[in-house]
């Protein structure tokens, strides 16, 4: 289950599909998020589709040469939720690889799991 629902996420990154947002993340303003690569929170779906369209995601996706991948995950289950750590690595373009640590926390939505909070930090 772990890799399935983080390799969702992984190919939204590769696809920059805003598409896959609602169908990956809470929708709700409950939903939080910190990233590698911009200060603060974000808070709530609205802002995550704006910092997903910021970093140049659209409807439908694009081609494009930056390249996502996890590796070392780690699953611990609580029942309605499931925290899920590992270490990112992205290649942009032909550069180097930025890399660092993880944490993903899903929560129970009926038959499914979505992304409550999600947390990156850099090496």
């Amino acid at each position: 289950m772990t890799e399935q629902v983080v390799g969702a996420w992984v190919d939204m990154w590769n696809s920059y599909d805003s598409c896959q947002i609602d169908k990956l993340f809470l929708v709700n303003d409950k939903l939080t998020y910190f990233s590698s690569a911009k200060e603060g929170i974000i808070k709530g779906i609205k802002a995550v589709h704006a910092h997903h369209e910021e970093s140049g995601f659209v409807p439908g996706g694009k081609a494009q040469e930056n390249r996502w991948w996890v590796e070392d995950l780690h699953a611990s289950d609580f029942g309605s939720v499931i925290v899920v750590t590992g270490i990112w690595n992205l290649r942009k373009g032909s550069g180097g690889t930025q890399r660092g640590p993880m944490t993903f926390v899903y929560v129970s939505q009926g038959d499914d799991y979505r992304l409550a909070h999600l947390h990156f930090a850099n090496y």
